[in-house]
């Protein structure tokens, strides 16, 4: 088990959260979480999005680089929750917990607006379902092969491929 210290709070932050356009989310960051820019321009428009950027790095919008990315998707006719379709964290930046925050920030948002339940899909094993589960996801049900039925590239984590898709959810 580790512990971490609390934050400084004598320091400004080094990034912040804010809402984003759809159109305007980074690629390379939403590839990172999901492979397939077919289904990344699927389910892209109409979601909610939320965006980390560095504080410190000017950038012309005066917003700050982007270093995170949280998309969030209302329900459709094939379910009736939201669902977590996509979060990324550059990778110089993960594991300083802002991907924790982005969820908690958008987990915020959606309590406001009422909803009641989050759901997200994610590999079988991993530190991804670890991630989720750490923030109080539990698994709701298993979709058997669909890494196989929906990637055309085979998909690998730690040597092994992904093949089954967990789908987990939080009652808010």
């Amino acid at each position: 088990m580790s512990t971490s210290k609390p934050p400084d709070s004598s320091r400004p932050a080094a990034w912040h959260i804010t809402p984003m356009n759809p159109a305007e989310a980074p690629w390379p960051l939403l590839l990172l979480a999901d492979p397939s820019r077919e289904k990344v321009k699927r389910y892209l428009p109409g979601s909610t999005c939320y965006a980390a950027r560095q504080t410190a790095q000017f950038t012309p919008s005066g917003l700050g680089a982007l270093i995170g990315v949280c998309v969030l998707q209302p329900p459709q006719p094939e379910r009736d929750s939201w669902e977590l379709m996509n979060m990324a964290v550059s990778p110089s930046w993960q594991r300083s917990g802002i991907g924790s925050a982005l969820l908690h920030h958008a987990i915020g948002e959606l309590r406001k607006r009422g909803i009641k339940q989050l759901a997200v899909g994610t590999g079988s094993f991993g530190d991804q379902l670890l991630f989720y589960q750490r923030l109080g996801f539990r698994v709701s049900s298993i979709e058997r092969d669909f890494f196989l039925r929906n990637y055309t590239t085979p998909l690998w984590e730690r040597g092994v491929q992904l093949k089954d898709m967990l789908r987990l959810t939080l009652a808010l």
